[in-house]
Formats: structure tokens, sequence, C-alpha cells
């Protein structure tokens, strides 16, 4: 009897993280042998799905919750970063069209203008200096601000017809935009992996992890549909990547690694109102986010969003926010109970104390009515019409909870955290926003984390992929324009000018 084949590496997740991840390790490793496991019957059904997510394309360029005001003083550090970081996501694609190994950019990425609204005095003055802080910052460049109701209705007429006119309102716009489709693009990038020798297992659930004395990673799995299921088997790996979004948490605790212990995860669901009337959507052509309420959470700031899925275009508002105890939308509502353990149980009571204002802000939005939240579409689109739009589930997040400094207490983050083995035979990714946008330098953090000899032969790979791997893109305005330009014309977006 032939000894079971020993796959290189084990991609759990079959969504833009293991999608991005397996097709980086082709480019840098093309003997490797690639198994990739989905729980449910295809690829980008969860936080990958068009209809879960935002899908903005994040580049920090209308997300406020990036740009936080301290003592009076906005800190642009993370939106810069961010910014940073889809840059590389851009240069990466854009290298994939190049080779081939992606086409049809209008199936994945399509222009739409980036916007933030904000109403009120207050407010007002916020977004002005928002915009001061960083219209000299090279990658914010071609942002634009108004607080004139004449030209942000030149912009998105929406927010301004049925206005009271005494109300101050203010906006600013940057052309340069995108709406990015993560489910065409995941699927493409596996299909991808597939011609290029990866194996594929749908409808198939990883159902415990464990680790043999030599080193390899035994993935226990069961066949959840199809004339097979109920089926078990065991897959072997040098390497193991949990990319199952919410559900990547339990995996990473079965596998029993310590650099787990502690870690936590608050489940919020979510729900959009979405239009497909032709005559709604004409008259909005804008992804405009506006201010969060208090206590939200930053995946809840609401936003008008132009979507374009499979090459009709929507409009989405929301999120609203709402809570379960669901790991993933198809997931149980035992999640998060089963991720209870005595090392993180004080995480969870502290991050709380510390986040009752989001508990509050919860209750409130689970017992909303239709018509309280359609009121706050009315303060986006004053003329809307509540026949026009109908409510529409969006995915899970989980945002991550872990010990505080110095292990005491318990803190809530709010963005993606890579949770890797000391070892780098097995890494996790935790979190959500701004997760699917900026998949490609996560991926390539957990690469340099798990594979640190390796990576220095790789390095030099990677730069050719993408150019401005490791660069400060935004110290230099030239550097930015030729990047953003660069990619802008592979990838079917605006220029800057």
């Amino acid at each position: 009897m032939s000894n079971p084949k020993i796959y290189d590496a084990v991609l759990i997740g079959g969504g833009i993280m293991s999608a991005t991840l397996a097709s980086l390790i082709q480019q840098l490793e093309p003997s490797w042998s690639i198994k990739i496991i989905e729980r449910l019957d295809d690829v980008a059904q969860e936080s990958s799905n068009p209809w879960n997510n935002a899908g903005t394309g994040h580049s920090a360029l209308c997300e406020l919750n990036y740009t936080p005001e301290k003592d009076g003083k906005i800190n642009v550090t993370k939106a810069i970063a961010i910014n940073e970081q889809f840059q590389v996501s851009r240069q990466y694609w854009t290298s994939l069209l190049e080779q081939g190994l992606l086409k049809d950019t209008a199936e994945f990425i399509n222009p739409v203008p980036h916007m933030t609204f904000v109403r009120g005095e207050e407010n007002v003055d916020f977004l002005r200096r928002r915009y001061e802080a960083l219209k000299d910052e090279p990658l914010f460049a071609t942002m634009e601000f108004s607080d004139d109701p004449a030209k942000i209705f030149e912009w998105a007429p929406t927010l301004v017809v049925g206005r009271d006119k005494s109300e101050p309102i203010a906006a600013t716009y940057v052309k340069q935009g995108s709406d990015v489709d993560f489910g065409a693009l995941t699927r493409k990038l596996i299909q991808s992996s597939i011609d290029n020798g990866a194996v594929v297992r749908l409808g198939t659930e990883v159902v415990d992890l464990r680790r043999r004395p030599d080193g390899i990673w035994q993935i226990a799995t069961r066949v959840r549909s199809g004339a097979n299921r109920g089926r078990k088997n065991v897959t072997q790996a040098r390497f193991v990547f949990v990319g199952a979004g919410g559900g990547a948490l339990p995996l990473l605790q079965k596998s029993g690694i310590p650099e787990v212990k502690g870690y936590g995860g608050f489940p919020i669901s979510g729900v959009f109102l979405r239009t497909d009337n032709p005559a709604v959507v004409a008259q909005h052509q804008a992804k405009v986010y506006g201010k969060a309420s208090v206590g939200a959470p930053p995946m809840s700031v609401p936003h008008l969003d132009t979507r374009v899925v499979d090459g009709k275009t929507s409009l989405m508002f929301g999120p609203y926010a709402g809570f379960n105890t669901k790991y993933l939308k198809s997931g149980s509502l035992f999640d998060f109970f089963s991720t209870l353990r005595f090392g993180n149980i004080p995480t969870y009571i502290s991050a709380g104390f510390k986040n009752l204002d989001l508990v509050v802000y919860l209750v409130k939005e689970v017992f909303a009515s239709k018509k309280k939240r359609f009121k706050q579409l009315l303060q986006f689109y004053p003329e809307a019409k509540m026949e026009d739009w109908r409510l529409i589930t969006a995915g899970q997040r989980v945002q991550v909870m872990k010990r505080g400094p110095e292990g005491k207490g318990g803190v809530l983050e709010m963005g993606t955290e890579v949770v890797a083995h000391s070892d780098g035979s097995i890494a996790g990714l935790l979190g959500a926003s701004p997760g699917a946008s900026v998949a490609v330098p996560v991926m390539i953090n957990l690469l340099q984390k798990c594979f640190p000899e390796q990576y220095r032969d790789w390095e030099p790979k990677l730069r050719k992929l993408i150019p401005n791997l490791g660069d400060d893109l935004n110290a230099s305005s030239a550097a930015a324009n030729k990047s953003q330009n660069a990619t802008a014309a592979a990838l079917g977006i605006e220029k800057v000018s």
C-alpha cells in the first residue's frame, strides 16, 4: 500500500485569502502541491461573496474610521498605510493580467468614484480638516472637497435633491475609486490555480487538525454534500493555512497551537438595503461613506454604494448591524460558544466591559424596524422610495478579541491579524476590515512570517511581480502617480491626472 500524499500546502477555506495565497505560492514555488478545502459547494460564498461585503476596493479614500481624531488632530497614518496596501494588491493583479492568468477585468473591478458625505456643522468642519490633512499626501492628491450643494449635486445628485437647503452638508470626491467584486476575483484566481495543478475539494468540512510527531499536519475532513456525503478522509500537509473567515478561530483552537490562546471572536451580522431598479440606479454613480453612529463597529459605517456584479449595476445601503452567535453566515448558533476556553473567557469579559457602547448599539440595531432602517437611507438619499428597496442578509463578521498589553485584560481589534505557530507550519487569519482589499500584502506578510528563510529567495521574484513592494509610495508624487496610472491602465479604472 502506497503512502498517502503529503501536500506542500493545504489551504482551508475557498475565499479571497486562500485564492490569493495559492496564486502567490504558485508564482514563487511552481512545483509545490496545493490543496484547497471548502466546506460549501462553491468558492467565495461567505465574506468574499459580493452581496456579503461592501466591496469598496478599500483604499481609505472615503472611510472615516481610518482617520480618527484625537485631541483635535486627525491622524491619517492608517489611511495612508491601507492605501499603500491596496496599491500592492493592484500591482499584483496587474502582473497576473500581464501573464494571462487573469482576464476580463470588468468582471471583477470597475471604476466607481469614492465619496465621503456628512451633515451638520460639526461634521462639516471635521471633513474639511480631514481633507486638509490628506490633500497633500501623494496617494490622496486627487481628492476634492466641497460644502457647496451645487458641487455635491454634480458628484452625486441623490445626496442633494429633496434635502433641506438650510442643512450644512459637505463631501469629498475621488474620481479614481473602484468597485471590486471579490467573489469574481476569487473564482478567477482559484481557477487559475487549478489550471496550474492545485486540487480543490468543495462541500468538504475540516473537522479536526492534528500534528504528527514528525511535524506533518493531519487534516480530518467530512464530505457535507453530494453522493459521498458523510465520507471521512485525512489530508496530510507540510504547511496549513486557515483562511476560513469566521471559521478560522475554532479551527486554530483545534490545532492546539499556543499562539491562539487568549483569542476570542465577537460575531456581528449585517443587513443591507438593495435596489436593482434601473431608474434609481442610474441616478447614483459613487460609493458614498458617512460617519458611524456612536458605538458602531467600523464595518457598520453607513454607505450608499454603486455595486457592479455579473455585469449588472445595483445600489446597496447599509450595513445595518445585528447580532447572532454564528461565526459564518452558513454556520451554527453554537459557533460562539464552541470557542469559549478558560484562556479566553477573561478576554471576552474585559473587552465586553470596555465596549459597552458597542453592545448598546447592537441591541438597538437588532430591534430596529424596517421603517426606522429606511430613515437612515433617507439621510443619504432624501427622495428614496421604500418600494424600490429590499432587505438582503449580508455576511457575518468576527471582530478579533485578544489579551491586552502584557497579557492583561482584553481588547477588541478592528483589523485583520495573522496568527502563526512559532515554527511557521500553520497560520490563520482572524478579523475583518479592511480584509479582501489588502489580501495580497496580508498573504505576503504571512509568507514572510511562516517561511523566513525561503522568503529571502522569494523577495526578488515578488519585486518583479510587485515593483513597489516594500517602497513608501506615498513619499513621492512621481512614484505614486506612476504606480497608480500603470495599474489603472491595466485594470480599466481611472488614471490620476
